[in-house]
């Protein structure tokens, strides 16, 4: 009989929290639809303009926090270029994403690689293969990968030894253009109009092609190693 932690199974205490909380959104979702009057989109953002440094700081805190958690920070990009727009949401996420990922890496270092490998469920077949000697190309194509989240990469970096320096960069680089994608989805959904699209077409192609060229270096590297 094989434990979780051998056959990369989920742990039940994190798939229970996991549906627990997914639950929890949703009942917070419905509960809100009834019974409060969500302000505008134009609201929103003159919130978000009558906080000023203080509001966008707050913000960073919040999305590192969510960055330390498997929940997606895909909504908190998207949030930032509906208060911030394109320019600022984008420095916006990248700041907030890079501290999450970061406390992560440190977290995950505390925690030790027996616990992590039991966090990472079914992630962890495929990034103990490309973590165990991870590079540059390896953090970078990971980052672009569709299908893998950030929080397993960020976990899976500090249990497995990988260098700071390296992981810093490589996520840094790899992390922009992601970011900027989602939060301008989110600016053209506040604004929908030719130019507010442009962004997301372009964010989106820079994705690809750097998706494309860091797998095909990360195999010119394993097949050199």
């Amino acid at each position: 009989m094989t434990s979780e932690a051998e056959d990369g199974a989920e742990p039940a205490w994190l798939s229970l929290l996991r549906n627990a909380a997914l639950g929890g959104v949703v009942l917070l979702m419905i509960w809100l639809v009834f019974n409060v009057d969500l302000p505008s989109v134009d609201a929103l953002q003159q919130m978000a303009a009558d906080w000023g440094l203080l509001g966008i700081l707050a913000f960073i805190g919040l999305y590192a926090a969510v960055g330390l958690t498997p929940i997606p920070v895909t909504v908190m990009a998207a949030a930032a270029g509906v208060l911030y727009g394109v320019a600022l949401g984008s420095i916006v996420a990248v700041i907030g994403v890079t501290l999450g990922a970061w406390g992560a890496y440190w977290l995950a270092r505390l925690l030790g690689e027996r616990t992590v490998l039991r966090m990472l469920g079914r992630y962890r077949e495929r990034l103990v293969g490309h973590l165990g000697r991870a590079g540059f190309e390896a953090i970078t194509m990971l980052r672009l990968m569709p299908g893998i989240p950030y929080w397993p990469v960020n976990y899976g970096a500090g249990a497995f030894g990988v260098r700071q320096r390296i992981y810093l960069t490589a996520s840094f680089v790899s992390i922009i253009p992601g970011q900027v994608s989602l939060v301008s989805v989110g600016a053209f959904a506040a604004e929908p109009t030719v130019m507010t699209a442009l962004p997301v077409l372009v964010a989106w192609t820079v994705v690809i092609v750097l998706t494309v060229i860091a797998y095909r270096r990360w195999r010119a590297v394993e097949s050199n190693g």
